[in-house]
């Protein structure tokens, strides 16, 4: 702490997910292999949709957005939470902790934008499979991608910029392994009624807006499917949406919850369970899900997986 007319916060202390060292050692280890996972799970579908032609179309461009926005918000949170299991003392200085804060947001606030463009593409494919290559071009698939990366970088400056403005002036320690919004607010040390509503009106743009797109594109996608006459073509329409549903429902869940729901119902210990499940667990999932549901990523593994073997034979 340093003195001056007011006492200011220069670092905080995070006190984690656990005071048990020998629990903190087993959550090393835990995290370690997850992040290790997340990583070689994302950077791969990134190179097999590169390397593979056939997957060079707007549902698996979009796909090497996500696995690369996975990668990087892994690698916002994770890293640093591996140093504090081993150490002692668990600080962060202020502007670390701003810096950790923003990227980590803008990150999050990106995936959502990006998870409703990717339900427009798939509204598109199968709504409007005719026009498809017309509406969903390269320039478009581009454009919508930056304008996702775009949006989350500038929409998560409001909510930074509310939060950093506050006076913190002790105490200093967070009951979290993160510096996350709704945990740094909760030390400032004035009226937080304006930053609050600010960051929930910004969570109202960057999730309901997204979702309720995401809704009405499932709505109209499965009015569409309903009306294809074989099985077969059902059954392979719902399954190029499965993934996207799949991944939507695990992000939406737990970020709704978290930013959405009232101050009173917060609890330190279920928010940071909440936390893990969506800034360490679901990146890791995401490549899973879609190589697991997807034949085609399926092939394009097995395929390059070949090319190896063959290579190390001769």
């Amino acid at each position: 702490m340093k003195r001056g007319n007011l006492t200011s916060v220069t670092e905080f202390i995070l006190l984690g997910l656990s005071s048990d060292p020998k629990m903190q050692l087993l959550l090393f280890f835990v995290f370690l292999i997850i992040y290790i996972v997340t990583l070689t799970g994302n950077i791969l579908i990134i190179i097999i949709v590169i390397v593979d032609s056939r997957l060079h179309t707007p549902m698996y461009f979009f796909l090497t957005n996500l696995s690369f926005l996975e990668t990087c918000y892994s690698s916002a949170i994770v890293p640093k939470a591996l140093v504090h299991f081993l150490a002692e003392r668990k600080t962060i200085s202020f502007p670390e902790c701003a810096a950790q804060m923003y990227i980590a947001l803008s990150l999050g606030e990106t995936e959502c934008l990006l998870l409703g463009v990717m339900a427009y593409d798939r509204y598109a494919a199968i709504c409007h499979p005719l026009h498809y290559t017309v509406i969903m071009n390269k320039r478009a698939c581009v454009m919508m991608a930056s304008a996702s990366w775009a949006g989350g970088f500038l929409l998560s400056l409001v909510d930074s910029v509310f939060t950093l403005r506050l006076p913190y002036c002790g105490p200093n320690e967070m009951n979290h392994f993160v510096c996350e919004v709704p945990v740094i607010i909760h030390l400032a040390c004035t009226d937080t009624r304006t930053t609050e509503l600010m960051i929930f009106l910004v969570a109202v743009v960057v999730l309901l807006i997204p979702f309720s797109l995401i809704l009405i594109s499932y709505l109209r996608i499965i009015s569409t499917v309903l009306k294809i006459r074989s099985a077969e073509g059902r059954h392979k329409a719902f399954s190029t949406c499965a993934s996207h549903l799949t991944v939507v429902t695990l992000f939406y869940a737990t970020i709704i919850f978290m930013y959405m729901r009232p101050k009173s119902s917060h609890s330190q210990e279920q928010d940071k369970r909440i936390t893990v499940f969506y800034t360490v667990v679901t990146p890791m999932l995401n490549p899973m899900i879609y190589s697991l549901k997807n034949k085609e990523v399926k092939g394009a593994l097995r395929k390059a997986t070949r090319r190896a073997r063959d290579a190390n034979f001769t």
